[in-house]
């Protein structure tokens, strides 16, 4: 392939061109002269047609409506409208992510991807990428996601930031199930200083990476800077047109509210986001949404109704093929079973979740290290309710290997906590001392100690 300067696109040599423009006029059945007039030869056509010449970019938009073609598809043979097209099948593929199951869009994205690749479409091939990116992390494959979204950038590497953000914003999500929380929130807060430093003020931009970074904020404890960013987000709402990131934004504004104790207010945030989503037919958002109103819920003291809430999103979730964020509400879900008195039903939910032959929907360090701690944590809770204090150290220890890989401050603390009053209870006062001592560190300053100065806030 040559570059065509006069143009500005990736053509093909001049003996292709000259091929092509040979089939195109046989097919209309014109003769060179009829095909050069007025503005060339018979001559002209010929000496292109038998490839010793590269047409200009004047001479491309003659022979283009004279064939009844486009320029693009006389210089590189790509069909008239392809973009247009492959753009409306990614419009599908994305509805069927939606709707449907993440395997049966991977399938369609896959095959677009490839399609995009041979038409040399870098936009839609990174749209493409994108999409297996978004169903990888809904089948709960992290490092195929990550892959995916960095494969995305690569090919946008040449646009403007703004244009590369939801593949960023993908990876760092990517990053943060994969419990590496630290690097979630340094992926996303270097993108938000370099679009504030840039002065390229993109609201859905900016509006995508705030919402995105609450998430890991809270999980590191740093609820100001959680809370910050929400009300951020807030105020770049009104200028943000698409309803899918806005929803994205009352879902993340709620869990600060939680956090903070605005009980009525988190939950008037969801059912914003639920009505969205109900609306655009997204069903894994409309899950989470239950999935967190199941969180309110149990915060509230209401645990009949946060157990209803949690089985509607373990089941929309299971019907959705999403395991790994099925069996992280199984976890929200037991906790909430064994504070109703069903630690049995609690234990069977939990156990194979993190047995070592468990299936791929298994929780581990890689994969879920959060709730995979969390587990740990409540099958501790009912050994050392059942007097099984050897085995509910051992969940502890486990759950606390998995939490200080990640850097979950506040669910660390708690940990540590428990841990402690096991050890003193048993005997061994300096063994609690250390684990106190280990809970009061990560509960020192949470957030501050472990990452850097905060994003500058964008010009509103």
């Amino acid at each position: 392939m040559a570059e065509n300067s006069t143009h500005g696109i990736r053509a093909d040599g001049p003996a292709e061109i000259g091929r092509r423009v040979l089939r195109l006029r046989t097919a209309k059945g014109l003769t060179q002269r009829q095909l050069a007039e007025p503005a060339y030869t018979a001559a002209y056509i010929s000496t292109l047609e038998a490839g010793r010449v590269r047409p200009s970019e004047t001479a491309l938009r003659h022979l283009a409506d004279r064939l009844g073609t486009t320029v693009d598809e006389l210089a590189t043979g790509r069909p008239a409208h392809l973009a247009t097209r492959l753009r409306m099948r990614l419009t599908d593929a994305r509805r069927t992510l939606a709707t449907g199951a993440a395997e049966d869009a991977a399938v369609r994205y896959a095959a677009l991807r490839d399609e995009a690749a041979r038409a040399e479409l870098a936009s839609e091939e990174a749209a493409a990428h994108l999409g297996l990116g978004d169903c990888a992390l809904e089948t709960g494959e992290l490092t195929e996601a990550r892959d995916h979204y960095a494969a995305a950038e690569a090919l946008l590497a040449d646009e403007p930031l703004p244009r590369r953000v939801p593949a960023l914003r993908g990876r760092a999500t990517s990053h943060l199930l994969a419990g590496e929380l630290r690097y979630a929130c340094y992926l996303l807060e270097t993108a938000l200083d370099e679009l504030n430093a840039s002065g390229l003020h993109d609201p859905d931009a900016l509006l995508l990476l705030y919402t995105a970074s609450i998430a890991p904020y809270m999980d590191m404890g740093a609820h100001a800077r959680a809370a910050h960013a929400a009300e951020l987000a807030l105020a770049l709402a009104p200028q943000v047109d698409d309803p899918a990131l806005v929803a994205g934004m009352h879902r993340g504004v709620a869990r600060t509210l939680i956090a903070e104790g605005r009980i009525a207010e988190a939950d008037a945030s969801l059912a914003k986001a639920q009505e969205l989503y109900q609306q655009l037919h997204i069903r894994t958002e409309l899950a989470h949404c239950h999935w967190m109103r199941g969180y309110v819920r149990a915060q509230n003291g209401d645990l009949e109704g946060a157990e209803s809430e949690l089985r509607t999103a373990r089941d929309m979730l299971a019907s959705k093929r999403a395991p790994l964020f099925t069996v992280q509400v199984e976890v929200e879900l037991a906790d909430v079973l064994r504070r109703r008195g069903k630690a049995a039903e609690a234990e069977g939910l939990l156990s194979p979740l993190l047995a070592p032959s468990a299936a791929e929907s298994a929780l581990g360090a890689e994969r879920g290290a959060v709730h995979a701690g969390g587990a740990h944590r409540l099958l501790g809770l009912i050994a050392e309710e059942r007097g099984l204090t050897e085995t509910a150290e051992e969940h502890y220890c486990a759950a606390l290997s998995l939490l200080e890989r990640t850097g979950a401050a506040g669910d660390l603390a708690d940990l540590c906590r428990l841990l402690g009053d096991l050890l003193r209870r048993t005997g061994r006062v300096e063994a609690a001392l250390d684990a106190y001592r280990t809970g009061l560190g990560h509960r020192a300053a949470p957030g501050t100690t472990t990452l850097g100065p905060a994003p500058a806030a964008p010009p509103m």
